[in-house]
């Protein structure tokens, strides 16, 4: 009877997905450029047969002007660098503002951006920045877009490291201006992923005249240097912004871009075929299969820095004992159930907290991993005092993929351990604040960032994070703590990786969770769209100094 109650459960989810996509006559997707002439696509039966795409004219210069749109899978809450917590927010912030430095194209580099270069000293603790000149604020209610200036660099550098949501810059002792064109950052102890860390989102340059003026209403009405500024931000519908024709890098191909809140893949994929949007972003399921089978559509899908996890309390409620934290993870299985909730091969079944795409990755911490095993699971659960079972809260976002996992980790632990789940789901904001708080039993979601380990390892576990998103749950391990900032002060990347390697193993032995996936990015995009850049953290930019994004009109 258990066994065929889980496999009724699973029969559920594969029919809710195949319902919620008939019912809404969409998919997802991805893009590859537009002169390419077929795609495969892949499902969980193997492969299909290829699509043949139709071609368009594309003219041999970018046409300029016209809107571009965008769907993202959750709603952005708020659009304050020092505030934001969710990589949709992310994306509307990169696009309005910049940063001191960046990323190049393919995650390898760190480029200059708003600072031209910059020195470090040998102990690794005072970094001096040379100051972009010429560079000009969006206009703004408070300021009639002056001049960046060295005092802007300064103040949203301590702005971040003072106020940030998810301590993004807490490495930096203080931010100061020591020349016209001059900022010199000093950090209270050598950290080597502080320049990486410049590139994130909520690092970005703001002026403090807005800040101020707007007070906490500044996201609504965000003004930075990039190269599109905020027209209207409405909650849970969309983000407008218009281009910004003195951009500094360069004069944006488009007018406006558009990020629309569309929280079902599938929605988003009709919305593509039907020309309400441009580009699909983050599609999953049958929104998938929809958009590689369309013949006037383009998929985009490459392996992402990501990894889908359910984090277990450390310290309250039965997952404070490892025996139950082990118990949990040997009642579920990984591989069935991520073939359940991703059918389209939008994912690949994970057992680390580091994504394989990371220079910390260490595979042969997979084996500390245990495997499915229910009969080992009761055991277990009976040893720690929980015969009969328990009940517990599940907290997720709502978006399809944590409802899809929800339901199955529900259909599992009851199935396998008599524990009762109850799905706890909510729009990003609120779920934020709820994993964030330490009181959630477990809550599921995904992290995705850079390649340095620093932004998985250090945010997920250092003891320095508990009450922020990434260690919402109170992972605290003294032996874990002096491996990840001994990580930081090393300068030889091998040698952090090797530091990154044993914090990592100690992290698994642990069991503070389930690391299930790493997703792929997909996007799917209609082929009039040129020029765009797929990233393996998922962020998109639509205007950079390597492409400059249009429309074929």
């Amino acid at each position: 009877m258990k066994r065929k109650s889980l496999a009724l459960a699973l029969a559920a989810v594969l029919c809710v997905s195949s319902l919620t996509a008939c019912g809404s006559s969409g998919n997802d997707s991805k893009k590859d450029t537009a002169d390419k002439g077929t795609e495969a696509g892949t499902e969980s039966g193997g492969e299909t047969e290829q699509v043949e795409k139709e071609q368009i004219e594309v003219p041999d210069e970018p046409t300029k002007g016209g809107t571009l749109t965008v769907s993202l899978s959750s709603s952005p809450r708020n659009l304050d660098p020092a505030k934001y917590t969710g990589s949709y927010e992310g994306q509307v912030i990169n696009n309005v503002c910049d940063r001191v430095v960046e990323y190049n194209k393919d995650l390898s580099e760190i480029v200059p951006s708003l600072a031209e270069e910059w020195t470090v000293s040998d102990d690794g603790l005072t970094y001096v920045f040379k100051i972009r000149q010429g560079v000009k604020f969006q206009k703004g209610k408070y300021q009639d877009g002056r001049e960046m200036t060295a005092e802007d660099i300064a103040y949203s550098l301590n702005r971040s490291a003072k106020d940030s949501s998810l301590n993004r810059l807490d490495m930096l002792e203080n931010a100061e201006v020591t020349g016209d064109w001059e900022v010199t950052c000093t950090l209270a102890e050598p950290n080597a992923a502080f320049l990486t860390a410049l590139t994130d989102a909520g690092n970005s340059i703001v002026p403090k005249e807005e800040v101020e003026g707007w007070g906490d209403d500044f996201g609504a009405h965000l003004v930075g240097t990039g190269p599109f500024a905020m027209e209207s931000f409405e909650l849970d519908q969309q983000s407008v912004l218009v281009k910004n024709p003195d951009y500094w890098v360069a004069e944006p191909n488009l007018d406006k871009l558009v990020f629309k809140v569309i929280t079902d893949s599938n929605q988003a994929a009709n919305a593509l075929k039907t020309g309400e949007i441009d580009i699909a972003s983050s599609i999953t399921g049958e929104a998938v299969k929809s958009v590689r089978d369309d013949s006037k559509l383009q998929l985009m899908e490459m392996p992402g820095l990501h990894v889908a996890y359910i984090y277990f309390n450390q310290v309250n409620g039965p997952t404070a004992d490892k025996k139950v934290r082990e118990a949990l993870i040997k009642a579920i299985n990984v591989e069935e159930m991520t073939a359940s909730i991703y059918q389209y091969g939008e994912a690949v079944p994970a057992k680390l907290s580091l994504p394989p795409g990371s220079w910390g990755y260490d595979a042969s911490c997979e084996e500390l991993v245990p495997d499915y095993d229910p009969e080992g699971a009761k055991k277990l659960l009976t040893e720690a005092g929980y015969p009969d079972g328990f009940e517990c809260d599940l907290y997720i976002s709502n978006t399809a993929l944590r409802e899809k996992m929800a339901t199955l980790v529900q259909a599992y632990l009851k199935t396998n351990l008599n524990v009762t789940v109850n799905i706890n789901k909510s729009e990003w904001g609120t779920f934020s604040e709820s994993a964030a708080s330490g009181n959630a039993h477990m809550y599921g979601m995904s992290w995705t960032w850079y390649p340095d380990p620093y932004f998985f390892l250090n945010k997920l576990f250092s003891s320095k994070e508990i009450g922020a998103l990434g260690n919402g749950q109170g992972f605290s391990n003294a032996e874990v703590d002096q491996l990840l900032d001994d990580a930081l002060k090393a300068t030889d990347q091998n040698e952090r990786a090797e530091m990154y390697k044993k914090a990592l193993r100690i992290v698994t032995e642990e069991l503070p969770g389930i690391f299930y996936s790493n997703e792929n990015v997909i996007h799917g995009l209609n082929p009039e769209v040129q020029d765009f850049v797929q990233k393996a953290d998922n962020q998109m930019f639509f205007v950079t100094p390597w492409t400059n994004v249009w429309k074929v009109q």
